[in-house]
């Protein structure tokens, strides 16, 4: 009788430490994930709030100055409600869907990229754009995308 007893103590013992491993494993993974979707909420929060517009005339011909540097200037409003850091490590820029690296932002009525405040962006593209084409530049601010389609 007390072999019975002895071997249900083991288990009930060997249950417990089993039992207390995997609720520790289970805390930690719970933990991470609850960190990880603190993060993403916080990312998700800033793609939510921004929102530009583009404000340049594609018909102006002030886009594009081809007789002069040829490069292209676009003026970008903010609409949203967050402020944005007016550098060109914030925005994303595809001329005909390729990425350009050359590109300068001016905050045009402020020294910060306040919400209604408009920004100059200027874009020197790789190569000379053929005269007469129809273009695309599409520019990205965490996560908001604007296009303009102008003819050089």
């Amino acid at each position: 009788m007390a072999s019975v007893s002895t071997s249900h103590l083991i288990l009930f013992i060997a249950s417990l430490i089993i039992a207390a491993s995997v609720a520790g494993t289970f805390s930690t993974g719970i933990q991470r994930l609850s960190g990880a979707l603190g993060d993403r909420s916080i990312d998700i929060s800033h793609n939510v709030r921004t929102d530009i517009e583009i404000i340049s005339d594609p018909a102006s011909g002030a886009v594009y100055n081809a007789s002069g540097n040829e490069n292209i200037t676009l003026l970008i409003k903010n609409t949203g409600s967050e402020n944005l850091k007016g550098s060109s490590d914030q925005i994303d820029v595809l001329l005909d869907g390729k990425y350009q690296s050359n590109v300068s932002v001016e905050v045009v009525d402020g020294t910060y990229w306040d919400v209604g405040n408009v920004a100059r962006v200027i874009i020197t593209p790789s190569t000379q754009l053929p005269p007469g084409n129809d273009h695309r530049v599409k520019l990205i601010v965490n996560g908001d995308s604007e296009v303009l389609e102008f003819r050089s």
